[in-house]
């Protein structure tokens, strides 16, 4: 091949980590023509891999006063051939990790789409040893800003058309949350956030689901999870106690690093959802409500945390009418968010509140939790309107019986032998913790 200076060379990038492998791709790209760099958006690289640390403003920055790029555009996509249509390069230029991964087929692709244009991939050989994913993951384990974790949440809801989260209650579930992921048809998925559950929390203790478990003790398990993890938290406040009580405890959160916390409009002894009106739950006035979120608001010393209100019309059976009501009162409140909750086996009445929310003129993330509705998909949910799914209990419900049926099997054969197809070994619980050798 004879390069031609003019020839248009595109090169796409995340540029999260901009290494010694980069500045490679651009020196061979150089040597083909007119470099145009494909910067790819928040939004794209979050569509198959986690979310930039740099924002993409940042990551411009950078690109474009790197020596040998002429030019840096925003791929709004993954897809990358929309691109090779609308500016026809003679060269696309990518390092030879794609060959396998998660990025195969969209080699693939670009290969075919090249050819029609009678243009040439070239594939620099990739730089071993080092990748952005591997920086990433060694900042990682380093851990992170109180502030980095904070502005993390608001970024995901941003910049993906659904995130969830799963709950924790202790460092270990923390643990398996940050590192659980599958690849899906070459996108990874996993966890974005952690759903730090009343319930889960006050259960772990042994405690009822009444707000007995005072903030002190569930501020200590925040600590257990910011000291091993990276991902966001959102908070389940509960009814955030009394106004001035709520004003301290959403300052406390934002220091830390917490994202977001979650208030549920109801007063007096604080009882599980769930239970409807089998027992005696009763939902604050709107007008009360109102003013401890803009109380909460008011107090926050920046612009990221996060106020979710939870309205629980439909748990205690005041009708849509009433849920409608409550919300479009909260988002005037200043609510970031609004969570809409249902006991019922069917989405039924979620449906109808997704398709009335939708219409607001002004719709802040809307937040389900499908654990009695539990058959609906994601991308069901995704399709009425949800911005966030949070799994709430998932991970305690599933522990119990396991640790159970463990003892039972001690008790019965009167040795451990029988139960060691069902447990972990002792070695793959001490690698499981970092820092054990």
């Amino acid at each position: 091949m004879i390069a031609n200076k003019k020839d248009l060379v595109y090169v796409p990038m995340v540029a999260d980590h901009i290494h010694h492998g980069h500045i490679n791709i651009i020196k061979v790209a150089k040597e083909y023509g007119h470099v145009i760099v494909g910067l790819l958006s928040d939004k794209a690289a979050a569509s198959y891999k986690r979310l930039p640390l740099l924002n993409f403003q940042q990551r411009l920055e950078i690109i474009r006063n790197i020596n040998g790029v002429d030019e840096v555009i925003s791929q709004d996509e993954f897809d990358f051939v929309p691109y090779i249509k609308k500016y026809k390069p003679k060269y696309f230029v990518h390092g030879s990790d794609w060959k396998t991964g998660v990025q195969k087929k969209a080699r693939e692709t670009v290969i075919k789409e090249m050819k029609l244009l009678n243009g040439h991939v070239i594939e620099p050989e990739y730089t071993k040893e080092i990748s952005s994913t591997l920086i990433n993951n060694q900042i990682f384990q380093k851990g992170i800003t109180p502030e980095f974790r904070l502005k993390r949440f608001r970024r995901l809801i941003e910049n993906k058309e659904l995130i969830r989260g799963i709950d924790v209650h202790n460092g270990l579930t923390g643990l398996i949350a940050e590192d659980t992921s599958i690849i899906e048809n070459e996108v990874k998925k996993e966890f974005d956030f952690f759903w730090l559950s009343s319930l889960t929390d006050s259960t772990a203790k042994g405690k009822p689901d009444i707000e007995l478990v005072d903030v002190t003790s569930r501020l200590n398990t925040i600590h257990d999870i910011l000291d091993i993890t990276t991902k966001p938290i959102v908070f389940d406040a509960d009814t955030g106690g009394i106004q001035e009580h709520f004003i301290y405890l959403v300052k406390t959160l934002e220091r830390l690093g917490v994202s977001a916390c979650v208030i549920e409009d109801k007063k007096g002894l604080k009882r599980n959802s769930l239970f409807g009106n089998e027992v005696n739950q009763e939902q604050e006035s709107i007008e009360v409500f109102s003013r401890k979120i803009s109380a909460g608001k008011s107090s926050l010393s920046g612009e990221d945390f996060m106020i979710i209100a939870r309205i629980e019309s439909l748990i205690l059976d005041k009708g849509m009418d009433d849920a409608i009501k409550r919300a479009k009162a909260y988002i005037k409140a200043g609510a970031d968010g609004i969570m809409i909750h249902s006991r019922k086996k069917e989405p039924h009445e979620i449906i109808d509140f997704c398709r009335i929310y939708n219409k607001f003129k002004k719709c802040p993330p809307l937040v389900l939790v499908p654990s009695s509705y539990n058959k609906v998909y994601e991308r069901e949910l995704k399709e009425i309107g949800a911005n966030i799914v949070i799994y709430a209990n998932h991970l305690l419900r599933s522990a119990y019986p396991a640790m159970r049926n463990t003892a039972i099997s001690i008790l019965k054969n009167g040795r451990s032998l029988e139960c060691d197809t069902n447990i972990m070994s002792i070695k793959e619980i001490l690698n499981l913790i970092p820092g054990i050798d």
